[in-house]
């Protein structure tokens, strides 16, 4: 946190999402950028799943979207590897959500969730944002941005982790 403090102090600002719960999901999803973040090529990940039964029209849209991702220049093909369901990136977005609430918050004019810092946080933040965040308002357990949580993940664990490892980091 301190390593980046400006510039968390410039995304809590801009998307009213706490820097503590920032850093609490970037590092349970890849220990801040430097774990695993996936291996696998995404369009042909994402090609196989979209023709499994199973969810053959979820994973259709997000092969659709990971085309985008492309199409757009925000990741060149070699760049666009991920994790066995597709999500790319230093907090792990869907390539649907990498094209929803993606934010080119470093000014290059691309969305880069691998590499780029500023990226990654804001989006994370801006993902929150979009579904209802309320800045300053409490998030634990049984309120209003605890369920906007439920966004990032269904898991109500998860969230409840991201909760405590939120608190321990505020202390």
């Amino acid at each position: 946190m301190q390593t980046h403090a400006a510039l968390l102090t410039r995304v809590e600002q801009k998307f009213g999402v706490p820097r503590e719960l920032i850093m609490a999901i970037w590092t349970m999803e890849t220990d801040n950028g430097t774990g695993d973040m996936g291996k696998l090529p995404v369009i042909r990940t994402l090609a196989t799943l979209a023709h499994d039964c199973r969810r053959s029209e979820l994973f259709q849209a997000e092969l659709i979207a990971a085309l985008k991702i492309l199409q757009r220049g925000d990741l060149p093909l070699r760049d666009l590897i991920g994790a066995y369901a597709g999500e790319i990136g230093q907090t792990q977005f869907l390539p649907s959500s990498y094209v929803k609430y993606g934010v080119d918050f470093d000014g290059n004019g691309r969305v880069d969730l691998r590499h780029s810092v500023p990226d990654v946080l804001a989006s994370t933040a801006n993902l929150l944002k979009v579904n209802g965040w309320h800045a300053g308002a409490p998030f634990g357990e049984g309120t209003e941005n605890f369920q906007v949580m439920r966004e990032w993940n269904r898991s109500e664990t998860y969230r409840k982790t991201l909760v405590l490892f939120s608190e321990k980091l505020r202390e």
